[in-house]
């Protein structure tokens, strides 16, 4: 590990939330999938099944920055466990009633409880944040997270589908919630290194998706969600055609290990300049980077262009990091990461419904055309609200340093 990120763990507890971390984030890409694999080896119903994991995917997006707003509030350990444990619930419930084939309406109201699963990627990168605000290590930290994030996209849908196709249907939810239970609890019981809560005065507050740098990011990125949605759907369509749909789990693998790579990377790099050119060449290189699978043929092809694709994905996504400190209150820092994920979350729902509208209508190839249509929209939203991002609202986070380079550059 390259010596940056040795650095990082220096400080006592660092190591233990990490792993936490990572534990407790194992379920962001095991619930979907395996709900999916469970209700269709079930009851032999992918509408059903579809239908289900977006509702889960729908529910988390709606209530987890309420969930992070109470955090920020009243602290992680006070917050994440009631929120957990009703998760837990709707997650039982939801086994119990596919096991045993109860009425839909049932399986829909489980699978919307579920939405109170926290945001384990903002609790972590809020630590870090409490670490090493101001200090070029918290550009490493988040370069760290978010390599985390693409391993755990990398194995947990395998892991979820092997152990669900090999062992009994319900075996992925069921570990997956296994993680999410083990991961909170190993979280919220160290105290050294949780963030300070902000209690607010009744006449203040608010949303932190008032800020309208927030807005300018949330936007793009429900654009960007619909690219990763679509891609997953449209590359198993892709692989089915072809006749090797088992494939599509490397291929998308692959996806992921660009973005881990990248990641790694753009960790020990240092930067100077406005954080929000790299954020607008990051979206840019994301959009252009649809444009090679509408032409690509086959699936090796198709494994190098998304390899490539990934690039820009990790690199992107921790400036977006960077963003948020400067544009929300500290006091609403953990709520700010989570209407992000909340835009990612409802891109993700909505790029697979109308992948798998197009691919029924045209077929696969077609359907890389709405990841390409999905990155232009991103990179027009982008460019629309740059001059808002270029403008942090005054007290926000943000380094010393960033905030010199921008009172001389308004100066000039």
């Amino acid at each position: 590990m390259p010596s940056p990120y040795r650095a990082l763990f220096a400080e006592p507890g660092t190591k233990a939330f990490s792993a936490a971390g990572f534990l407790g984030r194992m379920p962001l890409s095991m619930m979907g999938i395996g709900v999916v694999t469970m209700v269709s080896q079930l009851t032999g119903r992918y509408g059903l099944a579809g239908g289900l994991s977006a509702t889960v995917a729908l529910a988390v997006a709606a209530v987890g920055p309420q969930v992070s707003r109470l955090v920020d509030r009243h602290g992680q350990r006070r917050v994440l466990r009631p929120a957990t444990l009703v998760a837990l619930t709707a997650a039982a419930g939801l086994l119990l009633a596919a096991h045993f084939g109860w009425p839909d309406w049932v399986l829909f109201a489980c699978a919307a409880g579920i939405g109170t699963v926290p945001s384990l990627g903002a609790m972590i990168r809020a630590r870090w944040a409490a670490l090493y605000r101001g200090t070029p290590k918290l550009h490493t930290a988040y370069s760290f997270e978010s390599v985390v994030d693409e391993v755990c996209f990398i194995f947990g849908p395998i892991i979820s589908i092997g152990l669900s196709t090999a062992w009994f249907p319900e075996a992925g939810p069921l570990l997956a919630a296994c993680f999410l239970a083990a991961g909170v609890f190993w979280l919220t019981a160290q105290h050294a290194t949780e963030p300070e809560p902000h209690p607010r005065e009744r006449r203040g507050g608010g949303s932190a998706l008032r800020s309208t740098g927030l807005q300018v990011l949330v936007a793009t990125f429900v654009a960007t969600g619909t690219i990763f949605g679509a891609v997953d759907v449209v590359t198993v369509a892709f692989a089915d055609e072809r006749g090797h749909k088992g494939a599509a789990s490397v291929v998308l693998a692959l996806y992921a290990a660009g973005s881990c790579a990248a990641g790694v990377v753009f960790g020990v790099l240092r930067f100077s300049g406005a954080p929000e050119r790299r954020w607008l060449l990051g979206v840019a290189a994301m959009a252009v980077s649809m444009i090679p699978l509408l032409l690509v043929g086959n699936l090796p092809l198709l494994a190098v262009a998304l390899f490539v694709a990934g690039l820009s994905i990790a690199p992107t996504m921790i400036t977006t990091m960077s963003l948020i400190e400067e544009h929300v209150p500290r006091a609403q820092l953990t709520e700010g990461m989570t209407w992000v994920s909340t835009g990612l979350a409802v891109g993700v729902a909505l790029g697979s419904s109308v992948a798998g509208w197009v691919i029924d209508a045209a077929g696969a190839q077609a359907g890389y055309g709405v990841p390409a249509v999905s990155g232009a929209v991103a990179v027009a939203v982008g460019f629309l609200g740059y001059r808002r991002l270029r403008r942090p609202a005054a007290g926000r986070g943000g380094t010393v340093e960033q905030h010199g380079e921008r009172e001389e550059r308004h100066l000039a």
